[in-house]
Formats: C-alpha cells, sequence, structure tokens
C-alpha cells in the first residue's frame, strides 16, 4: 500500500514537471517571439506602432484576466464557504459501503478530501486565462473606442453620430459579450462547489437546494438578467443590421413593433433583476424559475412571434407604402458606405458614327488597347524571360509610363527567386538562406504590339534589365517581392549569387537598409531559437556585420506592421527613379456602418481605400501614403498611430503617377451599384432596373467557358475630355439580358484620381453586350472555320477576353486569339477579332482588323465610288497612317495601310480617266 502511494506521488510530480517544462516553453516562446519582434519593428522604424499594439494586447490581457479570476474565485470562494457541507466525520469513518448507503452517492467520498481553496484558485486562474486570451483580439475594438473620431453625419432612426456604430457600438458589444461569459463562468464554479458540497441534490427524491444555492443561484440570475437589460438596450440599435429581405437596416416592423418590445423587455429584465436581489433574503427557489420563465417567454413571444405575425398580416399587403422611408435609407447609407453617393452619370449615346479618322483623333486609345492577356502572357513571359529555373514570374501587372513612345499602358512582371526551384542537390542552407537572397529585374512590354512570330514586344528584358523604350533600371535586385520569402542572411563573409553571367555567376553584397543585426553570441541564439533553425548558431559563414532580413513577403511585411489595414490582392511592381518599388493598395472596412448592405468579407459594409503603402524593394522601406484623408477610420487610427501615416503628398511625384484605383475596391463597388444605381424606392422595391455584370467566353476553343468579365485598366479618352487617361472600367447589362446598359469607369491618374463616372445607354436603343458580340463571332463562318482548321492541325486555340472599347459616342469590341501547339507552353496572337455594330472582322493585327473593319462600314454607309473628294481624304488619312506606322517600325501595320490605299488611288485613277474621256 505504501509503495502505491509512493508511485503515486512520483506520478504526480512527473505530471507537474512536465506541465512546467510545458508552461515554460511557452513562456520562452513568447518572450523570445517578443524579443524579435521588437528587434524587427525598431530595424525598420516603426518601434512605436509595435509598442501601441503590445500595450493595448497586454493591458487587454491582463483586465479581463484579473476581472475574470477574480469573478469566478469569489463565486467559488463564496460557495465553498456558505455551503452547508456534508457530515464529514461520517464520510471519513464509513466504508465505502457504509458511505453509499448513507447518500447513495460516491461524491461524499470524495468532497472531504478536496483541497477547496487551492482548487478553486486554479481553476479561478485557468478560466481566467482562457477568457483573457479570448479577448486579446479586442485591442482594435478598444483603441479606436478610446480614439474615435466624429463622422459628422447621423444615422435616421436615432439621430446618433455614425461614430458611435463604427467605435462605440462594437466596444459595448464586446463588453456584453465578456459579462455574459463571466457570469455563465462563475454561475458553473459555484454550481460544481455546490454540487460537489450536497448542496444541490437533483438525482433523486427529495431533490432540495439548500439557502445558500438559492441565494447564490439568486445573485447571479440577477446579475444576468441586469446584463440582459443592458444587451437589450443596446439590440435596439442593432436593429439597424437587420435584413427582412427588402430593407437592410431597420424596416418599418422594427421601428414600429421591435424597438417597442425591446424597451418592455429592457423593464421586464431590469425588474427581474431587483426581484431576484430581494430574494436573496426570501430564499425562494420557485421565484428564479418564475422570473427565468417570465422573462424567456416573454422574449419569445412579443420578439419573435408578434413581430412575424405582424409583418406577415399587417406589413406584407402594404410592403411598399410602409417601407418606402426605410428602403430610401438603405439606399442612401449603403451608398455613403461604399462610397457610391460621388458617382457622376453622364449619357452615352452609343451611335455607330465611328470612321477611320475618328479612331485617327483617338489614337492614343488605339494605341493602348490591350490584347495581351495576363495568363498567355505569364506563360511566355515563363519562356522567354525566366533564364534559369530558381526564376520565376509570379504575376503579371497592368500599369502605364510615359516613355519615348508616348503615355503607354504597359504589362510587366518581376523576375523573383524561387529557392524551391534550385536543383536538388544544391537546395542546402547556404545555398538557401545565404547565396541565393534575391530576384533581379522585371520585364515590360506594351499591351498591343507583337513580333511578327506572336510573341510579345519587349520594353525591358533580359539579366540585368535591358530597356528598349522602357523606364532604365538601375538597382534591379528584388529583396522583398511576392513570393513565399524566407529568412535571408546577408553582409556575412559569403558572397550572394547575383545572376548568371555566361560560363560565370555575377555576385553582389546587400548595402540596403533593412535588416536586424546578428552577429553576436546573444542574437544568433534568439534568432536560432525563434527560427526553429539551430543552423544560424552553427554556421561559421555569421560575421559581426551579419544582418537578417525577415517579413520579405509584401504583404506578410505590411500586415505585420499594421494589422488593422485589409490588404488588397494584388501589390505590383513599379520602375521609378531607375529603382523598383512595389505599392499595396489598403482598405479600412468595418461590419457596422448602419442601414448598409454587407458585400464582401466576413459581412463587412464598410470599405475605404485609406491608404496606398509603397515598398522598396530592395531596401524593405515602408511608407504609409493617406490616400483617402476624410476616412473616419484612418483619422481614428491616425490618433492611435501618431507618425504612422503620411500625406499623399508626400509620396514622390514619380511614384505618384504610378497610383491607380485598386481592382477589388473597384469591383466591390460596382456589385453594389449594380441594384443601388437605382435611387427610386419603388423601382428598387421592384428591382426594375437591376444590373449584372456581362459573360464573355474565354478559353481554349471548343472547351470555352462562358465567365463573368472582370474589370480591366485601359487608356482612352473619356467622353468630353480632351486627354487619354488610364481607367478602369467595367460593362454592365441588364439582369437576365445580354445588351449593354451602361459602363462604370474609374479614374486613375493623379489629376482625376478616384472619381468614378457610369455613363448609361438609351433604354431604347439596342447596344451589343459582349456576350452577344461572342455570339456573332461563333457565327461568323470565316473564323470559325479557321478556328476549326487550326485545333485540327495539332494546334490549340485559345480565346482571349474580350475588350470593350468607347470610343467618342460610339462602342468597339476588340478580342485576341492566341495559338499554342497541343505539346507546347509557349502561346503566340496570332489573330486579332474587332466588332463595331453588326460587324465582325479577324486580322493578323490590330491596325488590319480595324483597317477591315471600317473599310467595310465606309462601303456599306458610302454609295458605291462616293465622290472623288470623299475618296482623297480617305486615301490621305491611309498615307498619314502608314507613314506613322513606318516611324514606330510597325511594318504590318505600314503594310496594311498600304494595302488599304491602293483601292482608293485606283478609284480615283479610274475617275479622273472617265472625266478626260468625257
Amino acid at each position: 500500500m505504501r509503495s502505491g502511494v509512493k508511485s503515486g506521488g512520483r506520478l504526480r510530480r512527473y505530471a507537474i514537471t512536465a506541465m512546467a517544462l510545458v508552461a515554460g516553453l511557452i513562456v520562452v516562446g513568447r518572450i523570445t517571439g517578443f524579443l524579435v519582434d521588437w528587434l524587427w519593428f525598431s530595424s525598420i522604424g516603426y518601434v512605436g506602432v509595435f509598442w501601441t499594439i503590445l500595450s493595448a494586447r497586454a493591458l487587454i490581457f491582463a483586465a479581463v484576466f484579473a476581472v475574470s479570476a477574480c469573478a469566478v474565485w469569489l463565486s467559488g470562494i463564496l460557495a465553498h464557504r456558505y455551503a452547508r457541507g456534508l457530515d464529514t466525520s461520517r464520510a471519513e469513518a464509513a466504508g465505502p459501503s457504509d458511505a453509499t448507503e448513507l447518500t447513495g452517492d460516491v461524491v461524499e467520498l470524495i468532497a472531504p478530501r478536496i483541497p477547496w481553496r487551492s482548487s478553486i484558485a486554479c481553476v479561478a486562474v485557468v478560466s481566467g486565462l482562457v477568457i483573457a486570451a479570448s479577448e486579446i483580439s479586442c485591442w482594435d475594438i478598444a483603441l479606436r473606442f478610446i480614439y474615435q473620431v466624429p463622422v459628422g453625419e447621423r444615422d435616421p432612426i436615432f439621430g446618433r453620430d455614425i461614430s458611435f456604430y463604427l467605435f462605440s457600438l462594437p466596444a459595448y458589444v464586446a463588453l456584453k459579450n465578456l459579462l455574459l461569459r463571466l457570469t455563465f463562468c462563475s454561475a458553473i464554479a459555484a454550481g460544481a462547489v455546490y454540487g460537489l458540497r450536497g448542496d444541490i441534490a437533483l438525482e433523486r427524491p427529495p431533490r432540495t437546494l439548500s439557502p445558500a444555492a438559492i441565494t447564490h443561484g439568486s445573485a447571479l440570475l440577477g446579475l444576468f438578467f441586469a446584463v440582459k437589460a443592458w444587451s437589450w438596450w443596446l439590440g435596439r440599435f442593432l436593429l439597424l443590421y437587420g435584413d427582412n429581405g427588402v430593407v437592410v437596416g431597420a424596416s418599418y416592423t422594427d421601428v414600429h413593433v421591435e424597438l417597442p418590445v425591446l424597451w418592455m423587455l429592457v423593464g421586464l429584465a431590469a425588474t427581474s433583476s431587483v426581484a431576484l436581489l430581494i430574494n436573496m433574503r426570501r430564499r425562494s427557489y420557485r421565484l428564479p424559475a418564475i422570473v427565468a420563465l417570465l422573462v424567456f417567454g416573454s422574449s419569445f413571444a412579443s420578439a419573435v412571434v408578434y413581430p412575424a405575425l405582424f409583418q406577415r398580416f399587417y406589413v406584407k399587403p402594404s410592403e411598399l407604402r410602409l417601407e418606402t422611408p426605410y428602403i430610401e435609407h438603405n439606399i442612401a447609407l449603403t451608398r455613403q458606405a461604399y462610397g457610391l453617393a460621388q458617382i457622376a452619370v453622364q449619357p452615352f449615346k452609343a451611335g455607330e458614327e465611328l470612321t477611320l479618322d475618328s479612331l485617327q483623333t483617338n489614337r492614343a486609345t488605339i494605341d493602348n488597347i490591350r490584347l495581351w492577356d495576363l495568363q498567355p502572357l505569364m506563360d511566355t513571359y515563363a519562356q522567354l524571360q525566366e533564364i534559369r529555373t530558381y526564376y520565376k514570374f509570379l504575376s503579371v501587372d497592368i500599369d502605364r509610363y510615359q516613355l519615348d513612345a508616348g503615355y503607354r499602358q504597359v504589362m510587366l512582371s518581376a523576375r523573383e527567386l524561387e529557392p524551391a526551384m534550385l536543383p536538388p542537390n544544391a537546395q542546402t542552407w547556404v545555398n538557401q538562406h545565404l547565396i541565393f537572397t534575391h530576384g533581379i529585374g522585371v520585364v515590360m512590354s506594351p499591351v498591343t504590339e507583337k513580333s511578327t512570330e506572336g510573341l510579345p514586344s519587349f520594353y525591358l528584358r533580359d539579366i540585368p534589365p535591358a530597356s528598349q523604350g522602357g523606364p532604365a533600371i538601375r538597382e534591379p535586385r528584388l529583396y522583398f517581392s511576392e513570393g513565399r520569402q524566407d529568412y535571408v542572411i546577408v553582409t556575412g563573409n559569403v558572397a550572394e549569387f547575383d545572376y548568371p553571367k555566361g560560363v560565370d555567376n555575377a555576385y553582389t553584397t546587400y548595402s540596403g537598409r533593412d535588416g536586424v543585426t546578428i552577429g553576436s553570441m546573444a542574437r544568433r541564439s534568439l534568432f536560432a531559437w525563434q527560427l526553429d533553425d539551430p543552423n544560424i548558431l552553427l554556421s561559421g559563414y555569421i560575421t559581426d556585420q551579419s544582418r537578417i532580413l525577415l517579413h520579405r513577403n509584401i504583404q506578410d511585411r505590411v500586415r505585420t506592421i499594421a494589422p488593422f489595414l485589409s490588404l488588397d490582392h494584388d501589390p505590383y511592381v513599379v520602375a521609378s527613379n531607375g529603382r523598383l518599388f512595389w505599392i499595396q493598395d489598403t482598405y479600412t472596412v468595418s461590419q457596422w456602418f448602419p442601414y448598409s448592405r454587407p458585400g464582401f468579407g466576413d459581412g463587412a459594409n464598410y470599405i475605404r481605400n485609406a491608404v496606398k503603402v509603397v515598398v522598396d524593394a530592395y531596401n524593405g522601406t515602408v511608407d504609409f501614403y493617406v490616400s483617402d484623408p476624410d476616412d473616419p477610420l484612418l483619422r481614428t487610427y491616425e490618433r492611435i498611430f501618431p507618425g504612422l501615416f503620411k500625406p499623399l503628398d508626400a509620396m514622390p511625384l514619380e511614384l505618384r503617377q504610378h497610383i491607380r484605383y485598386p481592382e477589388d475596391l473597384f469591383l466591390i463597388q460596382a456589385q453594389v451599384y449594380r441594384a443601388y444605381h437605382m435611387d427610386a424606392p419603388e423601382v428598387f422595391y421592384n428591382r426594375e432596373d437591376l444590373w449584372q455584370f456581362p459573360r464573355e467566353l474565354v478559353g481554349m476553343d471548343g472547351g470555352s467557358a462562358a465567365s463573368t468579365m472582370p474589370p480591366y485598366y485601359t487608356i482612352m479618352r473619356l467622353p468630353g475630355d480632351a486627354r487619354a487617361e488610364f481607367i478602369l472600367m467595367l460593362p454592365m447589362v441588364p439582369s437576365q439580358r445580354e445588351n449593354m446598359i451602361a459602363w462604370l469607369a474609374a479614374r486613375c491618374d493623379p489629376s482625376g484620381y478616384g472619381r468614378l463616372i457610369v455613363y448609361t445607354f438609351p433604354k431604347d436603343k439596342l447596344v451589343y453586350g459582349p456576350f452577344q458580340i461572342e455570339a456573332r463571332i461563333q457565327q461568323n463562318t470565316e473564323i470559325s472555320q479557321q478556328i476549326s482548321l487550326w485545333n485540327q492541325m495539332g494546334s490549340r486555340v485559345i480565346r482571349g477576353h474580350l475588350v470593350v472599347v468607347p470610343i467618342e459616342n460610339s462602342i468597339l469590341y476588340v478580342s485576341p486569339l492566341y495559338l499554342r501547339a497541343a505539346s507546347g507552353q509557349l502561346p503566340e496572337l496570332k489573330r486579332v477579332i474587332a466588332a463595331y455594330g453588326d460587324r465582325v472582322v479577324m486580322e493578323d493585327s490590330l491596325g488590319e482588323a480595324l483597317a477591315a473593319l471600317f473599310k467595310k462600314s465606309s462601303q456599306t454607309a458610302s454609295p458605291a465610288g462616293g465622290t472623288a473628294n470623299a475618296r482623297a481624304r480617305e486615301a490621305l488619312a491611309h498615307y498619314d497612317r502608314a507613314i506613322e506606322r513606318l516611324k514606330a517600325g510597325d511594318w504590318s501595320g505600314f503594310g496594311a495601310e498600304l494595302d488599304n490605299l491602293r483601292p482608293l488611288l485606283e478609284a480615283l485613277g479610274a475617275g479622273r480617266s472617265g472625266g478626260d474621256q468625257k
């Protein structure tokens, strides 16, 4: 028996030792993580942000832990103190069978041996730790509550400033949930003590509750109903986030039924709370049961059943009339939440008046029609420009540059290092963390041009980057980029691989600003522990000057510094002043804007593109520039993190020329605007003018699938404007129809940045939509026969995206067509399809397609032969364009213009001969 006791004691000691060891490792991990983060934030100049967030998290943890642990401990210790307890002398003197015979419950054998005070303390500490850990994530809510700024707009129901909903209400709801959780945990702790002490006997008759248990239960239930009264008071404001299928926000039923019911429940819960506190002296177990039944029964009947019946039998028959003012609130505040209220609406005639002369006038638009789709171009880049297996193009970005050729839309991609693509025997720790440290350069090509082989022309290419009309790159190295970047150690006594150079390699040493010094043994040990990599400690290549580069992925870097910002999916690379930068669009979002329809993410219903983040690809410096200074969320964050944000004017001018309206935001806004462009309540209610995104055919021919047309960037001259500019646009079609009804544009150039315009078409006129043009392309016998022939000859035809090109007051459609060998990975741009009105052509190049399209147009629109003066003007226009194409080196376009010029000259010659004969 004694050996068994010793064995049990050893097991307890082992268990305690193991738990202490695990706890110690957790604490050490937290401390080392804190030290590494502190060193990293200090190295990049944002240590103030680190301390603000850490302090907020620590204070919330400490406060919640203290309150939670004290509440659970107090509830448990009071239950232990006032429980009537067991007859411990009888239980200890009796054998197991006797004790069971006395009470019928084995608990009577266990309870006297429980160290109550220490057990309650342990439960309180564990409960406090669990609750506090779950509340750490509320640091953002707490700081926004403390530093909130007024919005200056009020909600239409309660008349409160919108800031109450964005900042105060989330904090109140979080606090209410915490109090309910604490009440529940305190009740569990007290109930467990009373149950084990025999004060609660519910298993078999006589079922009893001790006076102490009734008193304690009444106090906890009274506290619960007090919190519940506050919860129902807050519930009044939560009505502004409802959705009954007609109105998002408070509806007629909410305002006229739910709101009075909630006030009634507040009073009922408060009265019940007082009654239960009085019951602490009367100690009746019936009163808590009656009160609970009354409150929850009333809640179900008045807050669930009655509103549903009222909605069905009173509101539904007169829904439009009754809900009209609430629909107006929904429309106005949703448009405000998504930045749609400032959209300018302009009519678009959508005529068919384009000629070759008008195309010449809009040369900037024609020269920037995008023929290269992202995936075919990335496949082509991979085959032509990756150079080595360990380089990788991860994405293709679209931007615009002022080049020698003019204002040009370009596509570019960063050549990133992919260490996983090194040969297996070369994937050593030294190679992956010390030698192969960075990517190099970008490739850049115009969106429209192609070679005679159907491959992209290049403004930037090769390693190191060679410019052929593109911007010069003096520092092409990419230590920070989009890929999955592990840490690297630089400035050691081993040279870094720079780029392949013939049979040899070029090497370099990092001289940028980034990095945490790890030369000392203490720091090497710290990072070896934190990164779980003993090589950092053991390597002989690390010197006193060595630095470690962390968070090298662009989005990870930005998210680590500013976790309160939401990130756009596509950071894009910019070549500026001889260097490479990344621009990352970020958003402030909220789920708490009243009367606004949730449109994205986890129920979020408010968004602003508040910050443009610029990351130096070599130095790793991160700068946050304010792009929407009126955003209340951002103004609050500026108060929380002073010095973090800079005004947009502080961004270097050359970089500012490359900011663009983010595609994610535009897509969200367009999605919401489909319904919320209707500002008349009756039209909105009936969904009479609901819009949709158009469909298009994309993919391998024969396997082409209909997909939703995405937004796309282009350079064009907006109707009525004097100059072409970079915009993001998306056509719209009516619900359940394919004809085009409007197109939405976002201006990207700095002079008009952020302005949204929707151009609406006449509703009494048919304007072909993208999918209708796709159908006409499919029905064109010449095009379908040619595609079938290619597919039978071992090639695969890839249908590119259809591009809608508004020119003046007309719509032109252009779609690229690629060929790829069945066993190859190199798509070639072989044909361009153009459509205008009811005419469709397919030619080798865009110039030839437009020439053929409008040659047919002129032949159809003019009498045969036309006047000599008209033919002369057209011939002169072809001649001028031929000279322009020749100067630009576009031989195919030059030839097409000459081909178009010949019949006009022949017709003029024939006319002159006829005149002479007369």
